[in-house]
């Protein structure tokens, strides 16, 4: 019974702090942009972005969360928040 202990214990240990990897809520990074106004301050509040496109001078920057996705609007050096959606798509 102690070495099945041993082994479960670690386990389970393991199970929590890869519970909370993954990628943050919208709130999270909501919360981590708060003051960023810039490009470089976004980019090294939240990191690279998981897609941007671009259309002319303007940059959209969207960073997915779990429960939804986050998307930045970049024009020259200056950014601002355009949406927070859910992950739900609508019919």
């Amino acid at each position: 019974m102690n070495a099945r202990m041993l082994t479960i214990v670690p386990c389970m240990a393991l199970a929590f702090v890869l519970a909370g990897c993954g990628p943050p809520t919208k709130e999270d990074l909501l919360a981590k942009a708060k003051n960023a106004k810039t490009r470089a301050q976004l980019e090294k509040a939240l990191g690279k972005a998981d897609d941007v496109s671009k259309l002319g001078p303007v940059e959209k920057w969207t960073y997915k969360a779990k429960n939804g996705q986050v998307v930045f609007v970049l024009v020259g050096e200056t950014g601002t928040i355009e949406a927070a959606a859910s992950g739900e798509k609508k019919n």
